[in-house]
């Protein structure tokens, strides 16, 4: 059986090129790039600037996530891997991982095995100050906010619908309600808060999505962060916060450029959550590789159902992106989980617990073929998959008339995604793509979210509560009603219970309330009981984690 060291012992022991290398094959000259380091820089503007998009786009998503794996970013980075050895102009664009999974339950965001991006350590941990960035400009609006009140409130602001949370990277439930400014006369206004975690920031949705610094700053000071009594909308440029929010996040602005553990290079910058974010690396980044590589290779987070229906209506309408094609990861051991079995029991074959799994895998690639995108299916191996299983796998997948090949990049790095690779240049041979989101964006709040349950989610239909319907009305009023709708859901399953796996049918989703995320250019709908600040585990990752004397390092994965 083959033995594969952990994630940070194959990253730790490659030897990695040096980062001037890296910006010389994606075609950037010595004053394109600012070096952080040895092995790390962020591009600068004029780079960007004087650089038109001219490659094809190719998205990477999955099936709905479980606790055996699938393997996505894994996948993203071997396949750009493969496409470079087989002599392609590639660019693979990641999310910046956030602190909060990496010392919680899910582990760094990197890769894993051979097909990782390097540094990886840095890139899990502080980076180059991105998400500091992100958690300054967002904080000193919260603090500028309470100053205004604390100072006279001369906007009127209502201290009972302040709507703007504060932000930290960690994962910390104490935080999702509180109460702030007990400190007395100076201790600023008494009232009600709440904080969401750096990925679920309106101000990191603002930064990927953001065109040029003048976007920006213009995006900033449409944050609404609360109204009058009136319910007269309070944004930030009223607070006169969008100068000093845009000085805060300028460098933050600024693709980081790093490395495959082949000497590949990799665009790593912004990392909003699939769940309760938008689920996409900066636009910024995807446009300059786009105009840097042949083909692009990006991610949106979780499963289909959540990054995938954000990447191909939010991001690709914000960014005018054409994407054409599509690659869908899953496991058979997340197929047979999704079919019944328990986690202690996926290493013994089931082929009919497989087969009722697929339906979900189905239901993801039908999926993203509404949106006139061509798919190609990776099933990620894994050592205990048998023969049977991956056959039945890939014969489903030619039923379905979807290409299909095996992944075994987490062992053997690029060499294991050729398959896939050869695939998915096949499928960009073919052409075929006519991309085209799900709604029209000027629709009602509610026919849109109705839509993106029934057709994406297979859900019934959408029951709105009294707070929902009260909010959509607000939004709409406040001139966000034809912009589109990002719905923060549980990322288990199709529906917005976490316990219904599979292709759940016979449900309705339910919207309990709605944000308005002017900034951004959507709205926010939460389905469910899904939170914006997530919790530690009984047992968190930070609990194994250590670094030794000689700066090695153990536990992150």
């Amino acid at each position: 059986m083959t033995t594969v060291p952990s994630d940070i012992a194959i990253a730790q022991a490659a030897k990695l090129r040096p980062i001037a290398e890296v910006a010389a094959e994606a075609g950037l000259g010595p004053d394109d790039f600012l070096p952080y380091g040895r092995y790390k820089a962020k591009i600068t503007p004029e780079a960007v600037a004087a650089r038109s998009p001219k490659g094809r786009l190719v998205l990477v998503a999955g099936i709905n996530p479980t606790p055996a794996g699938e393997g996505k970013s894994t996948v993203l980075v071997g396949v750009g891997q493969a496409l470079r050895r087989l002599g392609k102009k590639v660019m693979v664009c990641m999310r910046e991982p956030s602190l909060g999974p990496v010392f919680g339950v899910k582990g760094g965001a990197a890769g894993g095995g051979y097909a990782q991006i390097v540094p990886m350590d840095e890139i899990n941990l502080h980076f180059t100050g991105d998400f500091h960035a992100i958690s300054a400009a967002h904080n000193l609006l919260s603090a500028m906010l309470d100053n205004h009140i604390h100072h006279g409130n001369a906007l009127g602001i209502d201290t009972r619908r302040v709507t703007w949370p504060r932000t930290i990277d960690m994962n910390d439930r104490a935080l999702r309600s509180a109460v702030v400014g007990l400190g007395g006369l100076n201790g600023g206004p008494a009232r009600e808060e709440r904080w969401v975690i750096i990925p679920g920031s309106e101000v990191m949705a603002i930064l990927c999505l953001a065109k040029d610094l003048a976007d920006l700053e213009a995006r900033c000071a449409r944050i609404i962060v609360g109204v009058t009594r009136d319910r007269k909308p309070i944004r930030a440029g009223d607070l006169k916060a969008a100068g000093a929010m845009t000085l805060l996040l300028k460098d933050a602005l600024l693709p980081n450029l790093v490395q495959t553990l082949e000497g590949g290079p990799a665009l790593v910058h912004g990392g909003p959550f699939g769940n309760i974010a938008h689920g996409c690396n900066s636009l910024v980044a995807t446009r300059l590789g786009l105009s840097l590589a042949d083909i692009v290779v990006t991610e949106a987070g979780f499963g289909a159902d959540l990054g995938a229906e954000k990447f191909f209506d939010i991001k690709c309408r914000a960014g005018g992106l054409r994407p054409e094609a599509a690659i869908v990861v899953a496991t058979i051991r997340a197929l047979k989980m999704h079919g019944g079995v328990k986690k202690d029991a996926l290493g013994k074959p089931d082929v009919a617990a497989l087969t009722r799994g697929m339906a979900n895998l189905e239901a993801h690639v039908r999926n993203v073929q509404k949106y006139r995108v061509p798919v190609v299916v990776a099933v990620n191996r894994f050592l205990a998959d048998t023969p049977e299983e991956i056959d039945t796998v890939l014969k489903a997948c030619a039923g379905w008339g979807v290409r299909a090949a095996m992944s075994d990049v987490w062992a053997t790095g690029g060499e294991g995604g050729e398959a896939v690779a050869k695939e998915l240049l096949r499928v960009l041979d073919e052409g075929g793509a006519d991309f085209k989101p799900i709604y029209d964006e000027t629709l009602p709040i509610a026919d849109k979210i109705e839509i993106i349950a029934r057709e994406i989610y297979g859900a019934d239909g959408v029951d709105f509560l009294p707070a929902a319907k009260k909010a959509m009305t607000q939004c709409e009023e406040m001139g966000l009603g034809q912009t589109p709708v990002c719905i923060a859901k549980t990322q288990y399953s199709l529906s917005d219970d976490p316990t219904r796996l599979g292709r759940p049918s016979g449900f309705r989703i339910t919207i309990r309330d709605v944000h308005p995320s002017a900034g951004a250019g959507f709205v926010v709908a939460l389905a469910g009981d899904i939170m914006t600040m997530p919790g530690l585990s009984k047992t968190p990752a930070a609990e194994a984690i250590r670094v030794h004397s000689d700066g090695t390092i153990e536990g992150l994965f």
